[in-house]
């Protein structure tokens, strides 16, 4: 199964480059927005992040509602979220 999970965009999108650090259950990391370009999107926008690109726009009660809908699945998200605050990926 695929999920795209819900971020808050926390960066400006880097110039030239279609990056920007969005903050993913209180996890920072760069995506790529490129998918985005044409949204405008500023700090603050939320987005559905997959495999390190932003897919689309989400408003904030629907990230709430897909990150209720993750929490809901059990365990297996909360390891993943462990996993990706240890990891060094950025």
């Amino acid at each position: 199964m695929c999920l795209g999970i819900p971020s808050e965009l926390v960066g400006d999108v880097e110039e030239h480059t279609d990056l920007a650090m969005v903050d993913v259950s209180g996890v920072r990391r760069r995506i790529n927005m490129g998918l985005l370009a044409d949204d405008h999107l500023k700090p603050g926008d939320w987005v559905l992040v997959h495999v390190g690109f932003a897919l689309s726009k989400i408003s904030e009660s629907e990230a709430k509602a897909v990150m209720d809908m993750l929490h809901g699945l059990g365990q297996a998200y909360t390891d993943e979220i462990d996993a990706l605050k240890e990891s060094d990926i950025s």
